[in-house]
């Protein structure tokens, strides 16, 4: 948006002088210029075009944990022992959830 650096600019005086209606107005159009949007129902309307997905069915392949892993009692994340803080009460606890 181009600005003209020329135009007269509001002193301090004017800005006092504005009435009680005007700040008011401006108020309301600022608010009615942001628009609420909740971004989950937006997202179910979309739809790929020609994509049928309801008959796939996802495969993945499950590997059991390691013997140089442990699974987090807070987050119940699978971690590396290299990532393993400390236990309390003898339960493993990674370095994320005891920071």
């Amino acid at each position: 948006m181009a600005t003209d650096y020329d135009a007269p600019r509001k002193s301090d005086d004017d800005i006092d002088n504005d009435s009680i209606e005007e700040l008011k107005a401006r108020r309301v159009d600022k608010n009615t210029a942001s628009v609420d949007v909740d971004e989950t129902e937006q997202a179910e309307g979309f739809e790929l075009p020609g994509a049928d997905l309801s008959g796939e069915e996802l495969s993945v392949q499950v590997i059991p944990r390691q013997a140089d892993e442990f699974t987090c009692s807070k987050c119940f994340l699978v971690h590396h022992r290299s990532q393993l803080a400390k236990e309390v009460g003898g339960l493993p606890v990674c370095t994320e959830c005891a920071a």
